[in-house]
């Protein structure tokens, strides 16, 4: 984490930082809440981008994160392309869930 501190102080001496993702796989169990409360204990994580969210995978983690540390879902990935990186629509994410 002391490294994750010192990239984004070296990266704040050219221009400030306005964003920071962290990013989730949907098949992360509890173990992505814990990561979550370190990593935003380290740097201001500003929100979350949920990939490998098909198949099976429903990224529950990503609700808990959201929840318990208020960083909001931004993005969510549903396969291994560029394209397949989209804003996160919640209505959607719960059709998903329930279907």
């Amino acid at each position: 984490m002391n490294e994750l501190e010192k990239i984004k102080r070296v990266i704040e001496k050219v221009t400030p930082v306005r964003e920071v993702l962290l990013v989730i796989d949907a098949t992360t169990g509890q173990n992505g809440l814990q990561q979550a409360k370190i990593f935003a204990e380290a740097v201001q994580v500003t929100g979350i981008v949920l990939t490998k969210l098909d198949g099976s995978a429903r990224g529950g983690i990503a609700l808990a994160i959201e929840d318990c540390l208020d960083i909001p879902i931004k993005f969510v990935g549903t396969g291994e392309s560029i394209d397949d990186l989209a804003p996160f629509d919640p209505d959607e994410y719960i059709k998903g869930l329930i279907s």
